[in-house]
């Protein structure tokens, strides 16, 4: 398999968006205008796919560079969750944001969810912390990648239900990873998804706006 079938999944940009004010993100991010509690923890819950537990209790995100941790950690505290964020080690370019809440939850299911506001709250989620599309001007496509095979079917059915096509789940390689599971969003899928799932994530934020002009 091709480093490349990889490397559009966790796309931690270089945009240096409001990295240094977190309430100039909040102003410009789609999400102060969420209005219920249940999106935000929909959209969190999705984002966790990118996360990891960290001292039996700390919810732990990662990222080369933290626009879109502040993101989080604003969203987070429209709720009244607080967050932490730090950068891990001297000589390392890599953040990271940590909270504590008993409303996140890993094993957290989609079949939860019960709206339409909540189920593209939790795909955009999902697709901020492991989907992907091509940073050049190579031919697009939109990808989401997940570990769990039932979670994606999950995920495919929701946007079915959204009216968003998406093509066979499959596996690009079982000798490099065989628990590896990955569907492209059809072709005339795109604009759709661009338009209604989107990205919170400053890097895919701006592909979309520039590929997609939207």
């Amino acid at each position: 398999m091709s480093e490349n079938i990889l490397s559009a999944d966790n796309q931690q940009g270089s945009f240096r968006l409001c990295a240094d004010n977190p309430s100039e993100t909040t102003r410009r991010s789609p999400f102060a205008n969420m209005s219920r509690e249940e999106e935000v923890y929909a959209y969190v819950h999705g984002a966790m796919h990118d996360a990891s537990l960290n001292k039996k209790k700390r919810i732990r995100f990662g990222q080369k560079y933290p626009e879109w941790l502040s993101l989080l950690r604003n969203l987070l505290l429209s709720v009244g969750v607080h967050s932490w964020m730090y950068k891990e080690g001297r000589n390392r370019d890599f953040y990271i944001l940590e909270t504590v809440c008993k409303n996140l939850h890993f094993d957290f299911s989609p079949s939860f969810l019960h709206t339409r506001e909540e189920k593209i709250a939790y795909i955009r989620g999902f697709f901020d912390a492991e989907g992907g599309i091509p940073r050049t001007n190579d031919e697009f496509y939109i990808q989401l990648v997940q570990k769990n095979l039932s979670k994606i079917k999950m995920l495919k059915n929701i946007l079915a239900e959204l009216g968003i096509e998406s093509g066979k789940i499959h596996n690009p390689s079982k000798r490099v990873d065989a628990d590896y599971w990955r569907v492209f969003i059809s072709r005339k899928s795109h604009k759709d998804f661009a338009a209604m799932i989107g990205s919170w994530h400053p890097v895919k934020a701006a592909i979309f706006s520039e590929r997609m002009m939207i």
